[in-house]
């Protein structure tokens, strides 16, 4: 898919359940597994620990939305992220991670109406 062809409804953000943890898989263009980040608590403190493909940059992002969503929720989270757009720009590439934050703070507006 070209960069040409992004569009906000093309990047899916997903959550599931599992027990009391949290995983989000998070994928546009042409979705593969690039990086995953898990975050979690640890004496007050988020760590995260992330495993990227060679050769893919998702980690820079997967890494932060992992540490954000495990702090605002105290839970551990793991973010599967893979997104792909040919010949994308700095600003194609700035547009996507906008787009992903915004998914991520919808998510979380979301959440805490729920508690």
């Amino acid at each position: 898919m070209s960069s040409s062809q992004l569009h906000p409804a093309d990047i899916e953000f997903s959550a599931i359940e599992v027990g009391r943890d949290l995983l989000l898989v998070i994928g546009g263009g042409v979705r593969h597994i690039g990086a995953a980040s898990t975050a979690y608590m640890e004496e007050g403190n988020v760590k995260v620990s992330t495993s990227a493909v060679p050769h893919h940059k998702e980690h820079t992002v997967s890494e932060s939305i992992a540490m954000r969503v495990a702090a605002a929720l105290d839970r551990t989270v793991t973010v599967v992220m893979g997104i792909h757009y040919d010949n994308l720009s700095k600003e194609g590439i700035a547009r996507v991670v906008e787009i992903v934050n915004l998914k991520v703070d919808q998510y979380l507006f979301g959440q805490n109406l729920k508690r």
